[in-house]
């Protein structure tokens, strides 16, 4: 248990609600984590079984606060309505996930007011408020791991949509993508070529050699694997492709990037960085692309600056 005596001051709780990890925090009104613990995520067991571990936590954090725990904020995967804070559908990972009310369920068990979001506009909040985009009034934040996603942050508000599935940028087309089928049953989008799967699905087509994963990929452009680099550049080409297109609709102040893809070093960076001002208008070249600096503290963040609204 984390050392909380340092801190008076009341707080808000914060939950990232993963498929394999959740992790809650204790953060103060400046932004500073002060409390954390994570359990592996019982994603199989039910949606009552992944409350409990979230509550769990909380509770445990709760316990040793040494002032009041105002609010919970809540960053989860799946797609989520901010405004009833009900899960309005998610993927098997987590079983039972659709149609969980998240937030009135936390609240029953834990006594506070709720806010609930997506944890990818939970990260995007994360880094605009506290992190590498701090100061801009707009930002867009993508996201480039298993799948690719998006947010565009708006003063102290995420861009839900009118059905509050807004940042599905892996599901736009992508010149870089062909017709290679997508996991939402599309063909030729983002996803398909660009993240951390189906990178290592293209290494595989072009060289029949199986992989285990897109680290075994990073190794072997690492190690003078020419196809390796090609694909590692390929990656980044498609997302900045993307990103450039995303900056002409949304024009926002700054763009930022993250996942786990974007350790993939800086031939990817290269590669991204080049292909953005590629596609986009002249007056909007100058956008800085940003690399996501918080990490793990991302989500964290940005649910529990949503939470001190409420608290």
């Amino acid at each position: 248990m984390p050392d909380l005596s340092t801190s008076g001051a009341d707080l808000v709780a914060a939950l990232d609600i993963g498929g394999t990890k959740t992790t809650a925090a204790l953060v103060s009104a400046g932004g500073a984590v002060v409390g954390r613990l994570t359990a592996p995520t019982p994603g199989r067991s039910g949606a009552a079984a992944v409350l409990d571990t979230a509550a769990g936590l909380v509770e445990k954090l709760r316990a040793d606060a040494p002032g009041a725990v105002r609010a919970l904020g809540v960053g989860s995967a799946g797609v989520i309505d901010s405004g009833s804070g009900l899960v309005l559908s998610a993927t098997d990972v987590l079983t039972g996930w659709t149609g969980t009310d998240l937030r009135g369920d936390l609240r029953r068990r834990l006594g506070v007011p709720v806010t609930v979001v997506n944890d990818v506009h939970a990260h995007a909040l994360g880094e605009a408020r506290h992190g590498v985009a701090a100061g801009y009034d707009t930002v867009l934040y993508v996201a480039v791991g298993t799948g690719v996603g998006a947010s565009f942050v708006l003063g102290d508000s995420v861009l839900a949509g009118a059905h509050s599935a807004a940042g599905h940028a892996g599901h736009q087309p992508s010149p870089y993508a062909g017709s290679l089928p997508c996991t939402c049953g599309g063909r030729g989008h983002l996803e398909a070529i660009a993240a951390g799967p189906a990178l290592a699905a293209e290494y595989v087509r072009r060289t029949g050699r199986p992989v285990a994963d897109l680290r075994a990929v990073a190794a072997l452009a690492e190690d003078g694997d020419e196809t390796a680099r090609e694909v590692v550049r390929l990656g980044g080409a498609a997302v900045g492709s993307a990103v450039g297109g995303l900056v002409n609709v949304l024009d926002p102040a700054a763009v930022v990037v993250g996942g786990g893809v974007t350790g993939l070093g800086e031939p990817w960076w290269r590669a991204l960085r080049d292909a953005v001002p590629a596609e986009t208008l002249p007056g909007l070249a100058g956008v800085p692309v940003l690399a996501s600096t918080l990490g793990p503290d991302a989500p964290l963040l940005g649910a529990a600056s949503l939470a001190w609204k409420v608290s």
